[in-house]
């Protein structure tokens, strides 16, 4: 797989728009702590490892009725190209409706935790 997180976001775009109550990733640190990102800001249910030699990671989405509460999620960094912001370069998403996904030196973490620990870094994904 030439790039895991675009992997990680379409396997969550195709669930939700499917309406699957859950979806199984591969598993990796980094993929990990983005799903707990996106779960502590509501929009997925729970997220949990399972497996010992091969580990995946089983992400149980949330909706609202029948639509899911993700609308749209776009990948902003990839391998050919990385974004690189400062603190003061955070780009806010829908006006601050939706949630920026940063890696920084402190881990990963939204846009206004960013900007509240005067971190910059890589922009992973917008979510709204």
């Amino acid at each position: 797989m030439h790039d895991p997180i675009s992997d990680l976001l379409t396997r969550i775009r195709n669930a939700g728009t499917a309406g699957h109550p859950e979806v199984s990733i591969p598993h990796s640190a980094f993929k990990e702590s983005i799903a707990r990102v996106l779960s502590q800001e509501g929009y997925l249910n729970a997220v949990n490892v399972e497996g010992t030699e091969k580990k995946s990671l089983k992400i149980s989405l949330r909706y609202q009725g029948r639509k899911s509460v993700i609308t749209g999620l776009r990948q902003v960094s990839s391998p050919g190209l990385r974004r690189y912001v400062n603190a003061r370069e955070i780009p806010r998403v829908l006006g601050g409706m939706g949630v920026a996904v940063l890696s920084t030196p402190k881990g990963v973490m939204t846009d206004v935790q960013a900007r509240k620990s005067n971190l910059g870094g890589e922009v992973v994904c917008f979510v709204w």
